[in-house]
């Protein structure tokens, strides 16, 4: 990476990798070029075997050649690559950190759940362009973790004081911050084995997730509003919306009625994956563990007291580029 030329913004290339999608944006921000996303299920059976699969693995190396290519063909300045859930859990997660050295020459981040939640915020706050009420509660689910953030224009933070690096985040406080062991894949993995998945299978899914809930440092019920970020709950949104196919532009600061997402969230649940298949906005890569995620974000939204949700097209990807920028 270089410096960019005096007198112009730096291109910058964020890449989140997830447990789930390992997901790209290049650009002079606030002006993007490229946002690409790739399901590679890095978390397939992480939670059953405490490692990165070699089938995951590769998925994981084949996308971020193409992504190394990327951000060659785009002559980026600076790079900033964080890995979340399924990296730091797994015990041969150093595997898949030396990869990406080697592939795009740049020294991945390992994300504390907290700094994972505080990057989702500042990106989906940055991009919200409807009037909300505050404080905000942005929900990020993702295949291992959920992470739940509540604040105005950002979250508290109390400074930490070994950070030597400029760009490194402060340390949030636990009453605005909280990162839950609970995603789509995992808890589709721990639970949901039948398709569809019987009544006690989602009875004992929704008392985990109301488990960990109990345990939160992060109350919904203390938010003004609600922005809802990435995947899971963006297809949720899209099925409210009965959308012919997945469309980011609609779906973008689209206002939607709780009481319309919990309905929908019982009808992806009550669906079998062929069904789920077939729905012109699904992601192919999402539709057999959706029925997890959708049971995170509609039993957060039952301790939340709001009527609607916002969602937002912008997540961690956006904060982790705006941090280099």
């Amino acid at each position: 990476m270089t410096d960019p030329t005096p007198g112009r913004p730096p291109v910058v290339a964020g890449v989140d990798c997830g447990t789930n999608t390992l997901k790209l944006l290049i650009g002079a921000l606030p002006d993007v070029a490229v946002r690409e996303s790739r399901m590679v299920r890095l978390g397939q059976d992480l939670d059953r075997t405490g490692r990165i699969s070699e089938e995951a693995l590769e998925r994981a190396f084949a996308a971020i050649d193409e992504y190394a290519a990327l951000v060659t063909e785009h002559d980026v300045d600076r790079i900033r690559f964080c890995a979340t859930s399924a990296t730091r859990d797994a015990d041969n997660g150093d595997v898949f950190t030396a990869a990406v050295r080697e592939r795009l020459g740049v020294e991945p981040e390992v994300l504390t759940g907290h700094e994972e939640a505080a990057l989702a915020f500042d990106g989906a706050v940055r991009n919200l362009r409807v009037s909300v009420e505050r404080p905000v509660l942005v929900i990020d689910i993702g295949g291992g973790s959920t992470e739940l953030i509540l604040g105005s224009d950002r979250p508290d933070y109390v400074a930490s004081p070994s950070d030597s690096d400029a760009r490194s985040l402060a340390r949030p406080s636990l009453d605005s911050v909280a990162s839950m062991n609970v995603g789509s894949v995992r808890l589709h993995e721990r639970h949901l084995h039948s398709d569809p998945p019987t009544a006690a299978e989602v009875a004992a899914c929704v008392a985990d997730i109301d488990a960990h809930l109990d345990a939160c440092d992060v109350d919904p019920a203390a938010a003004g509003s609600v922005v809802g970020v990435a995947g899971t709950i963006l297809s949720v949104v899209a099925g409210v919306l009965d959308l012919p196919a997945y469309d980011r532009d609609v779906i973008d600061q689209s206002v939607i009625d709780v009481e319309e997402i919990h309905t929908m969230v019982d009808r992806l649940v009550a669906m079998s994956h062929e069904e789920r298949l077939a729905l012109p906005w699904m992601h192919p890569g999402r539709a057999d563990v959706i029925d997890a995620g959708a049971l995170i974000l509609s039993r957060v939204l039952r301790r939340a007291r709001v009527r609607t949700m916002v969602a937002s097209e912008a997540d961690i990807l956006d904060g982790i580029a705006w941090s280099i920028a």
